[in-house]
């Protein structure tokens, strides 16, 4: 089963072998890897699911790994970082990849223990915030598990807690549906309307204690918390 806070990494190559070598040593330290042969396919698993980290190929079918980076940041509604993984080793290849956009680059061959430590660095950026967070009268902090809203105590229950802290952190960027059921439950299977009915309660839970804060939902998009008066 996996645990929702595992890292999770989507692998754009159209080599089986270096798949297969990827996917073992990365179950082995607790990651959920994802796989796409094709470059257009591997465009819509980054765009439609969470990912914590794309490793990215090159020279792929359909569509090369520079234009694939450069349509994800054009195309996605957060930076997702991408680690490109090829055997062009030139400097202006290199160049080239971070031009499109690339967070890191790495040559083929290359040792299975480097690239999971890179990608460990890479999700390590997105998923290490500060413990506090506030937006308006309300001040999240992590370590003690608790919400102050206008300096007094606000009660949570820990999936209106999980929810709050996500939507805190992408602020002000929507979070879409996917993304809060994957930080949450991870693999875990959940009723249809349990995400819905978590969201109502807090915000419930917001309007009663005075919140400065209202949570909106951005249709066909997702969910963001901005300051406002209710």
């Amino acid at each position: 089963m996996t645990k929702p806070n595992a890292i999770t990494v989507l692998v754009i190559e159209d080599n089986p072998a270096i798949q297969a070598n990827i996917a073992d040593y990365f179950a082995l330290h607790g990651a959920v890897t994802d796989f796409a042969l094709q470059g257009r396919q591997g465009v819509a698993l980054a765009l439609e699911n969470y990912y914590d980290v794309v490793i990215l190929d090159l020279t792929l079918p359909q569509l090369d790994g520079l234009d694939l980076c450069a349509l994800l940041r054009r195309q996605a509604n957060r930076h997702i970082p991408v680690l490109m993984l090829t055997a062009r080793d030139s400097l202006q290849n290199k160049l080239d990849g971070f031009a499109a956009g690339a967070d890191d680059y790495l040559v083929k061959p290359f040792d299975l223990a480097e690239l999971w430590a890179r990608v460990q660095v890479l999700a390590g950026r997105r998923l290490q915030q500060s413990y506090q967070l506030a937006l308006g009268n309300i001040t999240l902090n992590k370590h003690r598990q608790q919400v102050m809203c206008a300096g007094q105590i606000m009660p949570l229950k820990p999936i209106a807690f999980q929810l709050l802290s996500i939507l805190l952190e992408a602020a002000p960027r929507p979070v879409s549906r996917s993304e809060l059921c994957s930080k949450i439950w991870g693999d875990e299977p959940t009723e249809s309307d349990a995400l819905r009915s978590h969201l109502y309660q807090l915000r419930k839970t917001l309007q009663q204690h005075g919140a400065a804060v209202v949570l909106e939902t951005v249709h066909g998009v997702g969910f963001v918390v901005k300051a406002g008066a209710n």
